[in-house]
């Protein structure tokens, strides 16, 4: 088997570090960077369990899209800065980030050219785009997608090449490796199709945290019954709008009546396939660092030695 071709949700991952590790840990002029030397671990971390030959962290160029927006306004708004104005609700406003991780996501990136990890991104989508698209794309290599997001749970496959993810809610150490088979037995769903039938009942179930308002009345277990049996929301719509006995009276009325939120969730919650790309000229996973003098200035000033020395370890045990 090919080595594979792993896709980092760096947002979801330096955030997670950051939480897990105290702001105590700081460079030698006293900026917190808990965020860096976590993502920097976690990086080491995956590099010498998964030993993938190519690996991309994928980056936000845009938070909340205009196109998401447009479609569902309700998207994403409760996490626009409590300090921007009230227009700040529109696309491109600035999201609510902790103010001592803001500064160490620069690091991170220095850190990322510096070692020759690949970055990619595309102008007004999320990493979920970047992510979708390139592993739409990879018609060669198995592809691992590493995250915390369950958003990501859409994009797993069988053919022709396999789509899994690596979901680090509990870290990377309890990570769950989720194929089409595992969503399938987790949320009783068919095994063909998996991916998108997963996209379908979270446009019904909803999501507070993303802002979807879901159908009012129908949960994660009924979303997934009614998408398995009617094969896809639009067939369930077709069968609502019909009068289905298949249906249960209230969870008919409820699909009626958010008709207009149903028009466009799919846009919102399906990730782009297609988004435009760019970034590093190549994903190969070096096996030494691109700059080791430029690391060794960042290791020194941010006090990352530790974290580098491990990082520069993993790239060079690894065995492609």
């Amino acid at each position: 088997m090919n080595a594979p071709l792993v896709l980092l949700d760096s947002a979801s991952l330096w955030f997670r570090s950051f939480h897990a590790l105290p702001e105590s840990l700081t460079a030698p002029d006293g900026t917190p960077v808990n965020a860096v030397r976590g993502f920097v671990d976690t990086v080491s971390r995956i590099v010498s369990d998964r030993r993938p030959g190519r690996l991309v962290c994928c980056l936000d160029a845009d938070w909340r899209p205009e196109f998401r927006v447009r479609a569902l306004p309700s998207y994403k708004a409760h996490r626009v800065a409590e300090e921007a104005p009230h227009e700040g609700t529109e696309p491109g406003a600035a999201e609510s980030v902790p103010d001592t991780l803001t500064p160490q996501v620069p690091i991170i990136l220095d850190v990322l050219a510096a070692a020759g990890l690949a970055t990619a991104e595309a102008a007004g989508f999320e990493a979920d785009d970047v992510i979708g698209t390139l592993a739409a794309r990879e018609d060669r290599d198995p592809v691992e997608i590493v995250t915390g997001d369950r958003d990501l749970f859409q994009t797993v496959r069988t053919e022709p090449t396999s789509v899994v993810v690596l979901y680090v809610g509990r870290g990377w150490l309890k990570r769950d490796r989720i194929g089409p088979a595992e969503l399938a037995a987790k949320y009783g769903i068919p095994e063909e199709g998996a991916g998108s039938a997963y996209a379908e009942m979270a446009m019904l179930r909803g999501d507070p945290s993303d802002g979807l308002p879901g159908v009012p009345g129908i949960g994660e277990k009924t979303a997934a019954r009614l998408i398995t049996g009617f094969g896809s929301l639009a067939a369930l719509r077709k069968a609502a709008e019909e009068g289905s006995a298949g249906i249960p009276a209230r969870a008919r009325a409820a699909l009626l009546g958010s008709a207009d939120y149903l028009d466009v969730a799919p846009t919102v919650v399906r990730v782009a396939l297609d988004a435009p790309i760019s970034g590093s000229d190549s994903d190969l996973v070096p096996t030494r660092p691109a700059d080791p003098a430029r690391l060794a200035e960042l290791g020194e000033r941010w006090g990352l030695g530790g974290s580098l020395g491990r990082l520069t370890h993993a790239l060079g045990a690894a065995d492609r």
